[in-house]
């Protein structure tokens, strides 16, 4: 499938701190695993990529994780034709960068995992749960691809604090297997986090041992797809302290700040970085 569209850059979503499962493997081509499925993506030109997967497949699934169906280009479009000239050059730097619809769990334990820890570290944690814990599977239309998928909440409900610690999650073992042990056990709904308002789902989340507001914030925006969320990790804080004083107006960008969030994290992280 070869999909247009100027707002689809597959190195900045795989930037931009919001999905640990998405990797180069080779010049402008990335692997995702998602949804128990694996992907192959090639950026071919600034508005062009080719996902390597059936017309069916992309309808069924990839279509909506990417949200293709939102109109990126009048947000960019906005904050570069705005006053504020951060977000000017935030907006057009990541201008190729979509909130995606990832599964709600894997979004939870993700950013379990998270907490104090560099992306690096993160992904290299969460492939070692998913060969340890999840299901081993083989891509046979793209060469006998080998992949993990994440794991189950039942299966990890069941886990041990030291075989997970095998893994190097630290001191975060035990929130792991008490939040893979609310969703089982059915106690935290994360469907019915999806329908709630973003604010219910924060203090849902919040409930949950080891969830403080940031990993709440993430989960939301990150695992519920409510877009108004707005987490605040030490990039953020950065920019909010020396760039706006701590007093930017968040109101402004109601209903969209998390997309607005990305383009600030991805630019300030990538420049200060590089």
């Amino acid at each position: 499938m070869i999909i247009h569209n100027e707002n689809l850059n597959i190195e900045q979503i795989a930037e931009s701190g919001q999905c640990f499962r998405m990797n180069p493997i080779e010049k402008n081509t990335y692997s995702l695993i998602a949804y128990g499925r694996y992907l192959e993506l090639k950026q071919i030109d600034e508005s062009t990529v080719e996902f390597r997967c059936s017309e069916e497949e992309f309808k069924q699934l990839w279509k909506e994780y990417f949200d293709l169906t939102f109109n990126y280009k009048k947000i960019v479009d906005g904050l570069i034709n705005g006053s504020d000239d951060f977000l000017k050059k935030a907006a057009e730097y990541g201008r190729g960068i979509r909130i995606l619809k990832q599964e709600p769990f894997e979004a939870l334990i993700s950013f379990i995992i998270s907490q104090n820890k560099n992306i690096p570290a993160i992904k290299s944690c969460i492939e070692a749960i998913c060969k340890q814990y999840g299901e081993r599977k083989i891509n046979k239309e793209l060469g006998g691809a080998e992949y993990y998928i994440f794991p189950r909440p039942e299966v990890l409900a069941q886990a041990r604090c030291e075989d997970l610690r095998q893994c190097k999650t630290g001191y975060r073992d035990q929130y792991i297997i008490r939040a893979a042990q609310a969703v089982a056990s059915g106690k935290l709904d994360l469907d019915s986090l999806i329908k709630c308002s973003h604010e219910e789902a924060v203090e849902t989340l919040k409930s949950i041992h080891g969830v403080g507001i940031k990993v709440a914030n993430c989960v939301s925006l990150y695992g519920l797809h409510h877009i108004e969320a707005f987490p605040v990790d030490v990039w953020i804080k950065k920019i909010l302290k020396e760039i706006y004083q701590d007093k930017f107006d968040l109101n402004a960008y109601h209903g969209f700040a998390g997309i607005v969030q990305q383009y600030m994290f991805y630019y300030i992280r990538s420049n200060l970085i590089s």
